[in-house]
């Protein structure tokens, strides 16, 4: 079983190695570290379509690491891969209890966080990982918040970015999957990510890095394109294009189900 899974992600991965090829944009490797390990990847999809009865969707990425010599010796290869939904400015505030009402009493604006954000790993984040390589590629969730717009005004903003990743956690928007990277023999691996039901649109962008003692030594960059696609689009894009006419459809839509509902309501009183 493990020998027939191997042999179909090679011929996937010679399939499409010539249409996706491995992002030089990582910054000068230690020389203690192999430079011969790189990753060659695919997706089983590269877009996605949102209908009405959309309700999520799995995207299998896997891949192979391409190298000229045999394994180095030391600690394993590790991979994590994240996929990313477009970043957008949020305000987070925090509620008060002020007599007796709860009330908005102080917020961050944060310039940048993405809609959706998975992190996908081969073993513990922490374990494999080491914090300078974190903040240089802003891998793990709290660093996903690109920074902060104007000026911070209350004492410390940390608990307001847990704030908003724990409530987009409860939402399924946000999600750290330790060990859910399949490896075998630091040479084929797999990861299945799920994308919620409540995807935003735009172009996603998925990332896959190789790490030895703690620091990356490739990354493989892809997009996925999320898109509303039949009336979804349509309504979409004419909340957007012409606000005025969207909004007199949607009240000639309100006022019809009034009357339909005061119609069926007559009939059902009448003796």
């Amino acid at each position: 079983m493990r020998a027939a899974w191997a042999g179909l992600v090679l011929l996937a991965l010679s399939g499409m190695a010539g249409a996706q090829s491995t992002v030089s944009d990582a910054p000068p490797r230690d020389q203690s570290l192999p430079p011969t390990e790189t990753v060659v990847a695919g997706l089983s999809s590269d877009s996605v379509a949102i209908t009405a009865s959309f309700d999520g969707s799995d995207i299998l990425i896997y891949g192979a690491i391409k190298r000229e010599g045999p394994i180095p010796p030391g600690p394993p290869l590790q991979v994590i891969v994240t996929v990313e939904a477009p970043s957008r400015g949020v305000t987070v505030w925090r509620k008060e209890r002020k007599a007796g009402i709860w009330v908005n009493s102080e917020s961050v604006r944060i310039g940048a966080a993405p809609g959706f954000y998975a992190v996908a790993t081969s073993a513990a984040l922490e374990d494999i990982l080491l914090p300078e390589w974190d903040s240089r590629y802003r891998i793990s969730l709290p660093l996903a918040m690109r920074a902060f717009a104007g000026q911070v005004a209350v004492e410390s903003a940390v608990p307001f970015t847990e704030a908003l990743i724990r409530i987009r956690e409860d939402e399924g928007l946000y999600r750290l999957d330790e060990g859910s990277v399949s490896l075998i023999d630091q040479t084929l691996f797999r990861a299945d990510v799920s994308l919620p039901a409540n995807l935003v649109e735009g172009a996603y962008k998925t990332r896959i890095f190789l790490l030895r003692n703690g620091q990356v030594i490739d990354v493989f960059v892809a997009p996925i394109n999320v898109r509303k696609v039949g009336v979804e689009r349509w309504l979409y894009r004419l909340a957007f294009d012409q606000p005025f006419l969207y909004g007199l459809m949607s009240l000639g839509v309100a006022v019809f189900a009034g009357w339909g509902a005061s119609a069926a309501f007559r009939k059902l009183r009448r003796p």
